[in-house]
Formats: structure tokens, sequence, C-alpha cells
């Protein structure tokens, strides 16, 4: 995979979506010490990601991957942190019972600092700046002084991505994850009134956690009850900063990014022979590619055998996000276009990226109705196809925000304006994100319930 790559060559491809640094020798002082930092994440936890994503995309696993839109400097909290993993643990209580299958823990945590943009400047009362990229490049204040891009920002987010995952690594082992103490908080949600529907599958799934204490299997008598693998991803945006922190992995002396276990190239950063496709096939740890209405059949097939020449399960995961009512238009025509290069890939389905629009009030917002609507779509053509719809990939937090409409909360858009936090884009909050779990794991058990009854009559 590595032949004729190294980490510098992405330097003499185009790039797009990355800040000019006006300060090289700032830039070159940041880099040379991040290269002497440890790796935030370990070659071993990457392969271990990757053997899971490749149980994922036989059917045998099930990805969930969610978190922020953009990690902010200024938000950052220990709070926030336990918030947002507490909530993925929960939603992945209910899909593994309502897939059957292990489901693959991946937050957008520690490293999600940078983003692309659709337009390379802002105005604001007849001022026009350059774009906030995330709190890695540049600051969010409208000002010019905020707006010019500062590589010292990569020292801090790599200072907050080690204390991130610092904590996370004590969540998930500590006794936080225990799946009896996860799943009481989510009775606490299915009780509610508005959320009556839920109670059921909740109810099933404590009649599974009793019988399992009975038989004296608890989190004391199984290690697997009270811990949990949780991986980190970001997309690889920023590739002065990915440089700085890829390794040689001493098992096999191959590259590995060291910045998080799973990295992905966004819809605008997708070019076959562009920078960011040329940092990323060269390291070992599994590749995310969002792939959107643009993606052409021919571009697709060229970026998978550059991104998985060797066609290794778990390697590749293709994001599909194309908004409510388009998923029929676009993702039968790459589904077949992989299929007949026989590659080995994970489909998984972001519904966030497709479905933002602006509310009457000028806030950016998402629909619930449309991102659980594109989920459902998303297994329709998979169920057409004869393939595997493998995972979720969710813009979420745990915190009680009010930037998605709908939900049983019912955020309607004159909430918007309430508790409208991201520097980005807007986020399920957390009662969204555990709902929307509830009927992903409702969608996936009836399929399979259906499947089941097609092949007995059979």
């Amino acid at each position: 995979m590595s032949m004729g790559w190294n980490k510098t060559g992405w330097r003499s491809r185009p790039r797009v979506q990355m800040p000019d640094y006006t300060d090289a020798a700032a830039l070159a002082a940041v880099e040379a010490r991040l290269a002497k930092y440890p790796p935030l994440v370990f070659a071993g936890e990457a392969r271990r990601l990757k053997r899971a994503l490749g149980q994922a995309s036989e059917g045998k696993a099930f990805l969930l991957q969610g978190g922020d839109c953009a990690e902010s400097f200024g938000e950052f909290s220990a709070d926030l942190i336990r918030d947002t993993f507490k909530v993925m643990l929960q939603m992945a209580v209910v899909l593994t019972f309502g897939a059957k299958v292990p489901v693959v823990k991946v937050g957008r945590m520690a490293g999600q600092f940078a983003k692309p943009r659709s337009a390379p400047t802002e105005t604001m009362a007849g001022v026009e700046l350059p774009a906030y990229r995330g709190d890695i490049i540049n600051g969010f204040d409208f000002t010019p002084e905020a707006r010019i891009p500062d590589p010292a920002r990569m020292l801090q987010a790599y200072t907050q991505a080690a204390a991130t995952l610092n904590l996370l690594r004590a969540f998930s082992t500590g006794g936080f994850a225990d799946i009896h103490r996860v799943h009481a908080w989510t009775l606490g949600f299915a009780e509610g009134e508005k959320a009556e529907r839920y109670k059921a599958m909740s109810e099933r799934i404590s009649d599974a956690l009793d019988f399992m204490t009975a038989a004296g299997i608890n989190g004391e008598t199984a290690h697997s009850l009270s811990t949990v693998d949780f991986y980190t991803s970001h997309e690889a945006l920023l590739l002065e900063y990915e440089e700085a922190l890829c390794r040689i992995d001493s098992t096999t002396g191959l590259p590995v990014a060291g910045s998080g276990h799973m990295l992905w190239i966004g819809d605008r950063t997708r070019q076959p022979d562009g920078a960011h496709v040329e940092f990323c096939r060269g390291v070992q740890n599994p590749i995310g590619l969002k792939c959107g209405p643009s993606l052409t059949t021919d571009d697709l097939k060229v970026l998978v055998r550059k991104l998985n020449p060797e066609n290794e399960a778990g390697r590749l995961t293709l994001i599909a996000r194309f908004g409510a009512g388009k998923v029929g238009d676009h993702l039968p025509r790459l589904i077949r276009a992989v299929e007949e290069e026989g590659a080995k890939v994970l489909w998984c389905c972001d519904p966030m990226h497709g479905n933002t629009i602006k509310s009457a009030s000028g806030y950016k917002t998402r629909p619930f109705e449309s991102v659980l609507r594109e989920v459902r779509e998303f297994f329709d053509v998979h169920n057409a196809e004869g393939t595997v719809p493998g995972g979720v990939h969710f813009e979420m937090t745990g915190k009680d925000v009010t930037e998605c409409t709908g939900g049983v909360r019912a955020v309607s858009e004159e909430d918007l304006s309430d508790r409208y936090h991201t520097a980005c884009d807007p986020r399920l909050n957390a009662s969204q994100a555990l709902e929307l779990a509830f009927l992903v794991a409702e969608e996936i058990s009836e399929r399979r319930a259906n499947g089941q009854a097609r092949a007995a009559e059979g």
C-alpha cells in the first residue's frame, strides 16, 4: 500500500480547502515540534478497528460513528466529553439489540477541529473576511486578526485531543461504560410521555440483561459488559498536522496516522489526484470517503483502487451523503460501480450533510424527519441491491442544544435560538440522537425479521 509513497508526497499535489500560512518559519517550527510529540493513537488500535470494520462490511457488526460537527477550544470540558460519550453508548446498546450484532463505536472526537467551507470568505454588514475554517486553523470571531491562519493552533488542538483521549480511555474501562448503567439511562428516556413508543424495546433489553444477570453473566464475570472499545475519527483536512503526527509502526514497519484511529476524506477534497487522497492512501489506518451527488462512478472506481489497492476488508468505508429524496438517484449507481470492481467496502449512511436547510429565522438547521428518511432510503437501496448497509454517521452532541428541528421534544424553528451553540453545522441533541437510534434499531430489526421469513418460505 505504501510503495512509492512518503508522508510529504501530498505537498506536490493540488490542494484545496487548506489555509495559506503567512509565516513559513512559524509553521515549520510547529510542524517540527509536533513531529517530536508522542502519537495520539497507536497502530495496534487502528488495526483492531480495521478488523471490526471488516466485520461490519460483511453484516457481522454495525458501525456507529458520531460526534461534533467541529470541536471547539472554547467549549472544551470533561462534562461535554462525558455527555457525548454517554449518548453514544446508549445509542450503541439500542442498536446492538436491534441489529443483533456488535456495534463498532467511533467518535468524531479528539481531532475534528478543521472544517471545509463552501466559500473562501464570509461577508457581514458589508465587511468581507476569510472564512472560519475550524479552531485548529483560525478563530471564530469576525475580525481580521482572528481570521488569520495561525499554525500555533495545531499545538492547542494536539493538547486538547490528548486530554480527550485520556478521558475517553478512562470512561471506556473504568466502569462508566457498564451496560447495566448505560441501559438505566436509556430507560429514563423511554419512560418519558412522548417517547412511549420506545418503551417496549427498552423493556425487552431489560429482560435480556436480567436473564444474563440471573445466569451469572455480569460486569464482574464478563469483562465485555463493563468495558467498551471506543475509537476516534476526524476529517483529514489539515495535512500539515496529519503529516507531523504520521509515524512508522514498529510492528509492521509501515506508516500510520497518529492523529486518530480513522481518517476520512471529505466530499470537497476527494479529487483522485489531489493532496488529501495522496496522503491518506499511504497510511495504514481505516479510511473513510464521503460520497456526495457529484461523485462519478469512474472517479469512485479510481478512488477505491487508490485507497484500498490490496482490497482489504475494513480498510475503506464509503460514507453516502445525498439528502432525503436523492438516495435512489445516486446510491444504486455507486453500489454497482463498487460491485463491478469486486471491491470490499463498508457502506455507511451520513444523513446529516445533505439535509441542511435555512430556517425562516435565518438559522441553519436539519429536520429530524429528513434525517430519518435518508436513513430509511439508504436501507431500502441496499435491500434492493442485495448489499450490506453497514453503519450510520451522525453529527450530534450530548448537550441539550436546539439546532435540529423535530424529534420527541419537538424542537420547532422558533426554538432554534434558545440553545444554538454550534460553530458550524447543526447537530442532533442527546434526545434526538437516542430517538434516532431507536428508529434505526426498529428498521434493522424489522428488515431482519422479513429476511428470515423470506428465507423460511424459500
